[in-house]
C-alpha cells in the first residue's frame, strides 16, 4: 500500500501517522483515530497535548517505577553526559557507573539455586536482549560443561519475554508470533501456573502445583532430557495477564530442573526493584534462579537499560570456556552505556534511600483491597494482586468462568472508557486489565485513581449486560 504523504497535513498526529509505524498498534485503526500524543509527565501522572492529565496506572510498560520527571534521575544523565557520554566495555574497558551498578546488583541479588550465590552482571540495552544473551549463555554454559547438544528451551504458555527473534520465540503470546514465522522449533512451552483458568473441577492449589511439575517433567523427557537447556520463567507473570502461581511452585519446578541438570532462568524484567513487594520476584515467590534477567525499573525506565545476573554455577564454566576459546564472543555496542548505567545506578540509590519498598509494602494492602472491590461487579470473575502489581479478570458468568465472546473486546473497551475518566491502563489477553502503578503513588492518589476506574466500571455495566444477555 501507498500513501500520498501530503495528503495527512501537517499536524503532528498527521505526521505520525504519515511516517511512525508504531510498536503493537494497529495501522488501519491509527489511521482512523490518529495517535494519543503524550506531551510531558510528573510524579504518577502524564499531561497530553491537549492538557488532560492522566494516571500512568501502568508505569509506562510496567517500568516508569520512581515516576515521570524525576529530578535526580535527569541530574543523573546530564552530569554523565558531561562527564564521559559514551565508552564501552569490550576488551576490558569500563566506566565507573558500571562497576558501581554491578557490584549494587550482586549485593541486592536474591539466593540463586543448586547451593550456589550471583556472582557476575551482564549488561545490555533491553529486557529482550537481556533474555537473548542469557539464552546465548545457557548454550556457553552446557558445551563448557560437555553437554553441547542442551539446546533446547522451555518457557510457560501465555509467558513474555521480549520480541527479538530468540525472546519471542519463548513469549507464548499469538500477538508477538503471528505472521513472523515464530516460535523457532528449538522453543517449546510448558503450563501455565494459572490456577483460576487452569485448574481441573475438585483440584486443589497443591494438586495444581504437582500436575504443573509433572506436565514439565513430561515435556523434557519426550524432547529428551540430554537436549534441554534451560526453563525462563518471570516470577509473576506480566503481559500474560498478572499470573501469580500458587504457594510452592517454584519449589515443585525447580527440584525437575535439577533432576535432569536444566537451568532456571528468571526474568525479573516486570518484577524487579520492588515491584512485588521485596527487591526481587525471585524473593517473593522463592524462584532461586541460576540465571536472572532485568531491565525496566533498572533505570526506572529513563535510559534503556538491562542486565544478565549469573550464578557462580553458571559463570565458573562460562568463564573456563572462555579462557580456552581466548575469547567470550558477545557483546552490544552498548553494553554498559555510561550514561544509562549513571541513571541506573542513581535510580537504585533512590530505592534505598527513600525506602520506595517499605514504601510498597506498606501501600500494598491498599492496593489489594482497592483490586479485591471489583469483585462487586458482576462481569468480573476474578481479581489478584501483590505488592502493586495487580489483575481484574472479567467473565460473563463468574460461577462458570465462562467468558465473555473474544469479539466483544470488553477489556479494551473498558480500558477506553477508564482513560476518559482520567486513568491509563492496559488490556492484557484474555480480557483482563493490569495494575502497575509507578512505586511513588501516595496512598490518596491510589484510591483516586481506583475511584476512577470503579466510575469507568459503573459506565460499562449496561454494555456488559447487553454482551452477557
Amino acid at each position: 500500500m501507498t500513501f500520498d504523504f501530503t495528503s495527512f497535513g501537517n499536524s503532528p498526529a498527521s505526521r505520525d501517522i504519515a511516517f511512525h509505524l508504531h510498536p503493537y498498534t494497529n495501522p488501519s485503526m491509527l489511521r482512523e483515530t490518529g495517535p494519543h500524543i503524550i506531551a510531558h509527565g510528573d510524579g504518577v501522572f502524564v499531561h497530553d497535548v491537549n492538557g488532560k492529565k492522566f494516571y500512568e496506572g501502568m508505569s509506562g510498560l510496567w517500568c516508569t517505577s520512581l515516576g515521570f520527571s524525576e529530578p535526580e534521575l535527569v541530574d543523573a544523565a546530564i552530569k554523565q553526559m558531561r562527564t564521559l557520554p559514551f565508552y564501552h566495555s569490550f576488551a576490558g574497558k569500563t566506566v565507573n557507573p558500571a562497576i558501581e551498578l554491578a557490584e549494587k546488583l550482586i549485593k541486592s541479588a536474591p539466593p540463586a539455586g543448586r547451593e550456589s550465590k550471583m556472582s557476575k552482571v551482564y549488561f545490555a540495552a533491553s529486557g529482550s536482549e537481556a533474555n537473548d544473551t542469557a539464552m546465548k549463555m545457557v548454550w556457553y554454559y552446557h558445551a563448557a560443561v560437555g553437554n553441547p547438544e542442551k539446546r533446547k528451551i522451555i518457557s510457560r504458555q501465555r509467558s513474555y519475554h521480549g520480541v527479538t527473534i530468540a525472546a519471542a520465540s519463548m513469549t507464548a503470546l499469538p500477538y508477538a508470533q503471528d505472521g513472523f514465522g515464530l516460535p523457532l522449533d528449538f522453543v517449546k512451552h510448558t503450563t501455565t501456573p494459572d490456577y483460576y483458568n487452569g485448574a481441573y473441577d475438585g483440584e486443589t492449589e497443591a494438586d495444581f502445583v504437582a500436575r504443573c511439575a509433572t506436565e514439565l517433567e513430561t515435556l523434557i523427557l519426550s524432547e529428551g532430557a540430554d537436549k534441554v537447556g534451560a526453563l525462563f520463567a518471570e516470577p509473576v507473570m506480566g503481559a500474560g495477564g498478572v499470573i501469580i502461581p500458587p504457594a510452592g511452585y517454584f519449589a515443585a519446578i525447580r527440584e525437575v530442573l535439577n533432576k535432569y541438570d536444566v537451568l532456571l532462568v528468571a526474568d525479573e524484567v516486570i518484577c524487579g526493584f520492588g515491584r512485588t513487594g521485596n527487591m526481587w520476584g525471585s524473593e517473593t515467590m522463592d524462584v532461586q534462579p541460576d540465571i536472572l534477567t532485568c531491565a525496566k525499573a533498572l533505570s526506572s525506565a529513563y535510559l534503556p537499560i538491562s542486565a544478565v545476573m549469573l550464578s557462580d554455577h553458571v559463570y565458573g564454566p562460562l568463564a573456563k570456556q572462555a579462557e580456552q576459546l581466548g575469547i567470550f564472543g558477545h557483546g552490544y555496542t552498548y553494553s554498559a552505556h555510561p550514561v544509562c548505567a549513571a541513571v541506573a545506578l542513581r535510580a537504585q540509590q533512590l530505592i534505598a534511600e527513600r525506602d520506595i519498598i517499605g514504601h510498597v509494602r506498606r501501600i500494598a494492602p491498599v492496593f489489594a483491597a482497592r483490586v479485591e472491590k471489583f469483585n462487586r461487579f458482576n462481569f468480573i470473575g476474578n481479581v489478584r494482586a501483590i505488592g502493586l502489581i495487580g489483575a481484574i479478570e472479567f467473565c460473563a458468568d463468574s460461577s462458570s468462568k465462562k467468558k465473555f465472546d473474544p469479539a466483544h473486546k470488553i477489556a479494551a473497551k473498558a480500558v477506553s472508557k477508564i482513560q476518559a475518566y482520567g486513568v491509563i491502563l492496559r488490556a492484557l489477553p484474555g480480557d483482563i486489565i493490569g495494575f502497575c502503578p509507578p512505586l511513588i503513588i501516595s496512598e490518596g492518589e491510589l484510591h483516586d485513581m481506583f475511584d476512577r476506574v470503579e466510575a469507568a466500571m459503573d459506565a460499562l455495566q449496561p454494555f456488559a449486560d447487553e454482551i452477557r444477555a
